[in-house]
């Protein structure tokens, strides 16, 4: 007797349609991207995508979040491995230079790139507030070491955060706009150098 099997088994691998979906997003944005660049670059008909992994917009929430796995967490670990906030954004800036110029994927980055002429207003609002959220853990961090005596009493830790953060974003515009990872890094040491000086102590 032979035993029919549930469903129908998915051919594909779905960790690497991911990945192609990602890069996809990453290079085109969310406006430009359509499902038929996306089924052609995961190698899938648009029905097993939808199966898979819901519409367009349900796919992009997905991404966004395997493309902070996969290549937008060096933030995160310089957040978590750093014992100063001084040296967390040295680190971030300096990685950033590295991640966001590597060759053989789109430059720059895709939360910060994905939302460009968006005409979608929740796409825009989930990339606002994933580059918001970050600006608060940014500001916490260094609030941490104004209060621990580790940075001056006066530095101002949200006009700090933000700068932080807009340096960020402009080395991943000018990225995109063909600078090196060499000049991305001496913009980097160039912002690093308008940080508060620690106290010897830390």
């Amino acid at each position: 007797m032979v035993t029919k099997q549930r469903g129908r088994p998915r051919s594909f691998d779905r960790e690497a349609a991911l990945r192609q979906a990602t890069l996809t997003f990453w290079e085109q944005g969310y406006e430009a991207t359509s499902i038929a660049d996306l089924t052609r670059v995961m190698g899938i008909a648009a029905p097993s995508l939808y199966a898979a992994f819901g519409d367009k917009r349900t796919l992009f929430d997905e991404v966004v979040e395997a493309y902070g796995t996969l290549f937008g967490g060096f933030g995160a670990r310089a957040l978590a491995e750093e014992p100063t906030a001084r040296r967390v954004f040295a680190r971030m800036l300096r990685e950033a230079a590295k991640e966001y110029t590597e060759p053989g994927r789109p430059h720059g980055c895709m939360v910060l790139s994905a939302a460009e002429n968006c005409s979608s207003p929740e796409v825009v609002a989930v990339l606002r507030d994933r580059r918001l959220r970050n600006v608060s853990e940014f500001r916490q961090r260094i609030q941490q070491d104004v209060d621990a005596g580790v940075l001056p009493a006066d530095t101002d830790a949200a006009a700090l955060a933000r700068c932080t953060a807009a340096v960020i974003q402009g080395m991943s515009q000018q990225a995109r706009d063909g600078a090196s990872r060499a000049e991305l890094e001496a913009l980097a040491e160039t912002a690093m150098r308008g940080w508060p000086e620690e106290s010897r102590e830390a």
